[in-house]
């Protein structure tokens, strides 16, 4: 195919020829893209165009920044607002972070802050201030999604820090209904990842604009006109408008606090960004006289006021105390008053008299509230669309505690415990589902990944829950008679010399290559499956032995497809105590030659427990209490006893080990693994 380079904001793109037969370039080609017409020429073979600031050089000064994509949404919006007699909120811009896991979205809100003033010269602030959950910090990923708020240029600027997983999807599909924009964050060196597309994606189909930030640009090995360039693609393969594509991009460094126009040029704080922000992103269209409208998208807890209510304000104005309808549709409303009502200012919520239209705010004092409902007008309220997010595609079963080491070390045991804390799980959390099971003290808990129902198995056993939890499972559908199971896009990141035993793996479990390319200058490669739901259950850890802990795994949901037959993802089998007690040196020295062991000497176990893994397949019953027998026969000296260090198996790691017949026994001081009694009753039969 014929190319043309376009530059865009000083950095390169590679366009298609607007002379080719496609109708979808030959449009965004044709038209003033980036400022440029772009010529038509059909002897011309590539087209350079280079764009320049002015300002270049004096990047300290903080040029305006002209977007593009506002005057064109601005003209578009003029119209609609004329029409639905609506205005827009110059004060106020409501933006949302969005990105990949770990391109640093939580850092480059911390450097946001830091600018902004919001915390005293002498005060102490720990790295990624936004992560305050427990589970956040030890993980270094965003679970949850925070609202804080910067003042800049007497304009308030409400940001949201979403969680960057795919499994926590959910959670950015609802934070979307609050903003007008989004700040896409994108790693100098990876590029555009699986969970990129999706929030893009969702971004756009909400008609947000979007600001484009290059983060990490200090990397050794950044590449960022091919990280312009696939974003761009991405753009244009979502489907996204001409004004869309034409998206202002941002060059910056969160852990230096630094932004630019350029990648070679930065200014010596986050100025740019800042500006891209106000100039790029417009402010909310509101109905100020209309009738009060609120849409709740999120839920907090405290101790003293209970159920606070966060949401953006479309319409109208909320007072302290004021009586109000809650609705989820015209015909289920409730009456209710709000006691206290909060706006988000720098770092806190400060308590506020009233709201306006445009704001982003938290209600207290109605305790029945649920997500997705309405806080409308009294009189005259009626409420807007509710929020849906994507269906799971996990499930697992959750079930009481049936060991004998019951009771032990959980507080909440049994099955009404474990009910109402899913309950409250459903209330604050879209995107999972609870159902009863087989049995009166079992539930299906379905959420969008194994790691989306571990963290909250995590939390539940840090509660003081005791629980048994069965293998993950996939969710399949039937249409037209035809058995359709979830994929997923799974990118691998490994080095050159591992990549046969990864390309191996995921082809055992049925995975199809569509793209393989090297990443930067490390001699690394970037692979692209497409592969079913099932077989990435327990690959993350299989791909970790076979590159020796180098590669990295991501994955995001694809789409529903035809079963791809069975597949076999465990080789080896368990070695199961059948006997209880303590385990011994003596009986784990001679155990160890059977496989790789998960206790170490002076552990109780009991019967049925998983005690390691076996080296071949199969299940293999051992005795690893067994004493030495004592004698009346005197030795010169004791047998040295040499033990191998025990595997250190986390939750994840067991949840992806167990198989069909396996249960992951979970306790506030404990998980432990062992065999489903109910499974060696059928086999007896």
């Amino acid at each position: 195919m014929e190319m043309a380079t376009c530059s865009f904001h000083s950095s390169s793109f590679t366009l298609p020829n607007p002379n080719t037969n496609n109708p979808r370039i030959t449009t965004l080609c044709s038209k003033q893209l980036f400022g440029f017409t772009l010529p038509s020429s059909s002897t011309a073979k590539t087209t350079t165009l280079k764009l320049h600031s002015r300002n270049s050089n004096r990047f300290s000064a903080h040029p305006p920044i002209k977007c593009s994509v506002s005057e064109a949404t601005e003209a578009a919006a003029i119209e609609t607002e004329r029409r639905s007699k609506l205005m827009r909120r110059a004060d106020i811009r409501n933006i949302a972070i969005v990105a990949h896991v770990d391109h640093g979205k939580t850092t480059l809100v911390d450097a946001m802050l830091r600018q902004s003033k919001v915390f005293r010269d002498n005060q102490f602030v720990q790295e990624r201030i936004m992560d305050s959950n427990d589970l956040e910090r030890e993980r270094g990923i965003t679970i949850l999604s925070k609202n804080t708020s910067i003042t800049y240029k007497d304009s308030k600027i409400n940001i949201i820090d979403t969680p960057g997983h795919s499994d926590f999807g959910g959670e950015v599909e609802r934070i979307l209904n609050m903003v007008e924009g989004i700040l896409l964050v994108v790693d100098s060196v990876e590029g555009p990842m699986p969970q990129t597309r999706f929030v893009l994606k969702k971004a756009l189909e909400f008609g947000h604009a979007v600001v484009v930030v290059v983060n990490k640009i200090d990397r050794p090995s950044a590449r960022p006109d091919f990280v312009i360039n696939s974003t761009f693609e991405l753009f244009i393969e979502l489907n996204a408008t001409d004004e869309q594509c034409d998206f202002q991009a941002i060059y910056a460094s969160g852990i230096k606090g630094k932004a630019g126009l350029s990648a070679d040029k930065l200014a010596d704080d986050l100025g740019p960004l800042f500006e891209a922000i106000m100039r790029c992103i417009p402010g909310p269209a509101i109905d100020k006289d209309g009738a009060l409208q609120m849409l709740v998208t999120n839920i907090e807890y405290d101790e003293h006021k209970g159920r606070i209510a966060i949401g953006r304000l479309h319409a109208g104005v909320l007072k302290k105390g004021m009586d109000v309808k809650v609705c989820t549709s015209e015909d289920a409303c409730r009456v209710a008053r709000v006691s206290e009502l909060f706006v988000y200012e720098k770092f806190s919520r400060v308590p506020a008299e009233s709201v306006e239209a445009g704001d982003i705010c938290a209600v207290c004092g109605i305790n029945d509230i649920q997500i997705g409902e309405t806080i409308a007008c009294k009189i005259a309220g009626t409420p807007l669309p509710a929020i849906r997010v994507e269906e799971p595609t996990v499930k697992m079963a959750f079930a009481i505690n049936t060991s004998p080491f019951v009771g032990r070390e959980g507080k909440y045991v049994t099955s009404r415990n474990l009910r109402d804390r899913l309950s409250r799980e459903l209330e604050r959390n879209l995107a999972m589902k609870v159902e009863d099971g087989e049995t009166a003290d079992t539930f299906i808990v379905s959420g969008r990944g194994t790691l989306h129902i571990t963290i909250l198995i995590e939390n539940m056993r840090r509660e003081g829950y005791e629980f048994m939890v069965g293998p993950p499972k996939v969710i399949n559908k039937r249409v037209n008679d035809k058995l359709l199971e979830p994929y997923e896009i799974a990118t691998v990141e490994v080095p050159e010399e591992h990549m046969g035993p990864v390309v191996e793996l995921l082809g055992k479990r049925r995975g199809q290559m569509f793209d393989m390319q090297g990443v930067g200058s490390e001699g690394t490669t970037f692979l692209k499956y497409k592969i079913p739901t099932r077989g990435l259950l327990g690959l993350r850890n299989a791909i970790l032995t076979a590159s020796r802990g180098t590669a990295i795994l991501n994955t995001i949901f694809d789409s529903y497809g035809p079963w791809a037959g069975d597949m076999s993802t465990r080789d080896q089998g368990s070695l199961v105590a059948f006997e209880g007690g303590t385990s011994t040196s003596y009986a784990i020295s001679s155990s160890q030659e059977r496989g790789q062991l998960f206790i170490g000497p002076g552990v109780e176990v009991y019967k049925g427990q998983i005690v390691g893994i076996h080296q071949r397949p199969g299940d293999l019953s051992l005795n690893v209490c067994k004493k030495k027998a004592a004698t009346n026969i005197r030795s010169n000296k004791e047998q040295t006893v040499i033990l191998d260090t025990p595997l250190d198996y986390s939750l994840d790691d067991c949840i992806e080990y167990i198989q069909e017949d396996e249960l992951v026994e979970v306790t506030p001081a404990s998980i432990r693994m062992c065999k489903n009694p109910k499974f060696s009753k059928k086999s007896n039969r």
